[in-house]
Order: C-alpha cells, then structure tokens, then sequence
C-alpha cells in the first residue's frame, strides 16, 4: 500500500485492501461493480476536497503553488484511491468480457441445438430431408422498391443494347 495510506482511516483502509488482487479475483462481477463505486466515491470526496481546499487557500498563500504544499495530503489520498480504482476497474473489464462471451455462447447454443443443420447427425431420418434443405431458393429483398429496381436494370440494359447495336 502506499505511504499516504497511513493516513487513512480504518474503514478507508480496508477499503483499500479490498482491491488487492487476490481479494478481488474471489468477487463475481456484481461485487466488483459495488467495489468499484465504493472507490469511486471515496476517490470523489478526497479529490473535491483537495480541490476546495486548495482554492480556499489560493487567496491566503497568494498562489496555486504555495496553496498545493498545504494540501498535499488530500491529493495523494485521491491518487491512492485513483490507484486503486484503476486495479478494480481493469479486473472488472476481464470479468465483464468473460460474462460477455459465456452469454453470447449460451444464446448461440439456445437458439441453434444440435441437428438443426444440414448433413448434422439427426438433421433428417432419410436423405430426402437433406435435398430439400440444400435446395436454393429466391433470397433477393422484397419490398415495394424492388419492382422500380427491376425495371431500372431492364432500362439501363435496353440503353446500352440500342448504343452497341449503333
């Protein structure tokens, strides 16, 4: 931890221990999004404190940087925190992803059981199923367009036909 954890308070401190990796790799990815706000508002309340308390003093020391060596202590508690809330944030994207693709992989595996595919094992008793699902049929859009898309390319291929037979 860092030397300006010292500094802390003891809920603030385990708060800290909570987002050392080998407590984080035991959370599921519900208790890495409350530990994730949990860092993020404390990280929130020392870097708005180090922020009014550094533009408080601004008018007494005459200056931003004599103003910020009497308030280096709230900044380093933020970093801390900042530090901390980048650690939970990287773990929380890697368990995210893995959840992602477990989802996507049990929606694929929903929708398309086993045998639905032609020349699968159990896609047809007898072989007739297989031609018929093999057969191809008309897979251009339909729709009110169509028709005026049709007639154009008959159109443009009737132009360049009387422009050859010139």
């Amino acid at each position: 931890m860092h030397a300006l954890a010292n500094s802390l308070k003891k809920a603030e401190k385990d708060l800290l221990r909570e987002a050392e990796p080998k407590r984080m790799a035991s959370l599921d990815e519900d208790g890495l999004i409350e530990l994730h706000k949990r860092i993020r508002r404390a990280r929130n309340k020392f870097a708005g404190s180090y922020r009014r308390q550094g533009s408080a003093k601004v008018g007494k020391k005459g200056g931003r940087g004599l103003a910020k060596e009497k308030n280096s202590r709230n900044a380093g508690r933020a970093e801390v925190f900042e530090d901390a809330l980048a650690r939970v944030s990287a773990q929380l994207a890697v368990v995210a992803a893995a959840s992602a693709e477990q989802l996507k992989a049990d929606r694929l595996a929903a929708t398309n059981p086993p045998g639905d595919w032609p020349g699968e094992q159990g896609a047809g008793e007898a072989g007739g199923d297989l031609k018929a699902a093999s057969k191809v049929t008309d897979r251009t859009p339909k729709g009110p367009g169509r028709g005026k898309r049709n007639a154009s390319s008959r159109a443009e291929g009737a132009r360049l036909a009387k422009r050859d037979n010139r």
